[in-house]
């Protein structure tokens, strides 16, 4: 098979999902089987594509132009690679997830939801294989369209408010910062091809390229940067395996690695570090990883506190970006796989004591690991993984980050990361200690193990192994990233 039609074949798969599950909608075990298996042939493909960048390829396809001088194009470079990687492998692992949580819960709409899941998972492809600025916006809108009834899916007033929110600020900062800053770098560049070093140099003054990483950062809603980061919290109405979607697979994940591709293949590392333009970014990120950890730490809801822990854990890759070198860039590119694995743990967690105990915060979790032994030391794991402590693979790109900011001599972030996992441990490790060494209230008797459905189970122990796995064999991770060309 040629790498152009594996290209296309990675957009093709799921959007064919999407078509095919309303039409077995009524038969719920083969909608889901069809689910399954497209999730199955996404990650085939996409570990086909990784084997071609692996041996120096980049696989690419071109579709047909918006406007003259305007066309669809996908190139499957390394950066774009690992984020297709991360996408395709944890649709698997959340579909079979999804299956127990939602008949576990008796969820209203099943079959819109792994149709739109399906739509949401094309729309990141696309994202992750875009080879110029108009595909990226593009399929970065659909994944907005697509993941809003997703996040409204309960259909009460908290959803529909919650949904208004994400709405609002994600299609509000795309269009008023985001598109303006694509129309502005086509008037200066005369292109808005991803390019080896960047495209500005020589086009654009200082002044020039402050103002156009402003709209960027700020226009990428979905990066969840401080101050547009509310869209966030404000989702987690939606069922767990939405807000799953939302923090590890898809959503804020789109919106760190559009940040992190502009900056390299917009920008220009180089260019953009010469400029002193990166400094402020510097600190807005810092800014972001700090106060959105102390926000965390006083949230009782537990998936509000995973939701700012996201909000943080973000801002490390939006670091990344912004120290412009090499080492940080592999680290915040590294930590969009780390943070992946160990978030989905923690919100599968999540979902999995609803589902069992029907317990959303935490100060209702005391002595529930008792009953809950598998699922709270699967979180133990998640958590350990997010802090990033040895043998959990969250550690790699915090290192490799720390290594950055010194190259940098920004001693300050390394400060600050080490601040954030502090506060990490603050708010992650009461959970699993307080429901396994907390007096539960009342008499608890003899209660028995009461765990969430076996899919669930099965998903957070291949996501808890994964974290570990990680730590130990991050070589390949390391080598794709080694492969992008960063100037």
């Amino acid at each position: 098979m040629t790498d152009a039609n594996l290209v296309s074949l990675a957009l093709i798969i799921p959007a064919a999902a999407a078509f095919l599950i309303p039409i077995f909608g009524r038969w719920k075990n083969v909608r889901e089987t069809v689910t399954l298996i497209a999730a199955g042939l996404l990650f085939i493909d996409v570990i086909a594509l990784l084997m071609r960048v692996l041996d120096g390829a980049q696989p690419e396809t071109a579709g047909f132009e918006i406007i003259p001088g305007l066309p669809l194009v996908f190139k499957v470079e390394p950066l774009g690679m690992l984020f297709g990687v991360v996408a395709s492998t944890l649709w698997i692992v959340n579909s079979v997830y999804s299956i127990g949580y939602m008949r576990g819960n008796n969820e209203p709409r099943q079959t819109p939801f792994f149709m739109c899941f399906a739509i949401a998972l094309s729309s990141t492809i696309g994202i992750a294989f875009a080879g110029n600025l108009i595909t990226l916006f593009l399929f970065y809108e659909i994944l907005t369209l697509s993941t809003y009834p997703l996040v409204t899916h309960k259909a009460d007033d908290n959803a529909r408010a919650g949904g208004r929110v994400y709405l609002l600020l994600l299609l509000g900062t795309s269009t008023v910062l985001f598109l303006p800053a694509i129309i502005w770098t086509w008037v200066l560049t005369g292109t808005t091809e991803f390019t080896v070093g960047g495209i500005l140099a020589g086009k654009a003054d200082n002044l020039t390229v402050g103002i156009l990483l402003g709209l960027y950062v700020f226009g990428i809603g979905k990066a969840a940067l401080m101050p547009f980061h509310r869209w966030l919290p404000a989702a987690m109405v939606a069922p767990t395996p939405v807000s799953a979607l939302l923090h590890a697979v898809a959503v804020v994940k789109a919106g760190v690695f559009s940040v992190m591709k502009i900056l390299v293949y917009i920008f220009g590392i180089d260019f953009l570090s010469a400029s002193g333009q990166n400094q402020w970014l510097i600190y807005i990120a810092g800014a972001t990883i700090l106060i959105a950890s102390l926000v965390a730490m006083t949230k009782d809801n537990l998936k509000a506190r995973l939701a700012y822990s996201t909000v943080s854990q973000l801002g490390y890759v939006i670091l990344g970006a912004a120290l412009a070198n090499s080492m940080a860039m592999i680290g915040g590119s590294m930590h969009i796989a780390m943070h992946a694995v160990g978030k989905i743990t923690l919100f599968f967690c999540a979902g999995a004591i609803y589902t069992a105990a029907h317990k959303t915060e935490v100060s209702e979790l005391a002595g529930l690991g008792r009953k809950m032994p598998f699922t709270f030391a699967a979180f133990f794991v998640g958590a350990l993984s997010i802090i990033g402590l040895p043998p959990f693979g969250g550690l790699w790109g915090k290192w490799y980050l720390a290594l950055g900011a010194i190259d940098s001599n920004q001693l300050a972030m390394v400060a600050i990361l080490m601040i954030s996992s502090l506060l990490n441990i603050a708010y992650l490790l009461p959970i699993p200690l307080k429901a396994f060494f907390g007096k539960a209230p009342g008499n608890p008797g003899s209660v028995g193990m009461q765990e969430a459905p076996l899919p669930c189970l099965i998903a957070i122990g291949l996501t808890s192994m994964g974290c570990i796995i990680l730590f130990f064999y991050p070589g390949f991770i390391l080598e794709l990233l080694q492969l992008i060309d960063i100037r």
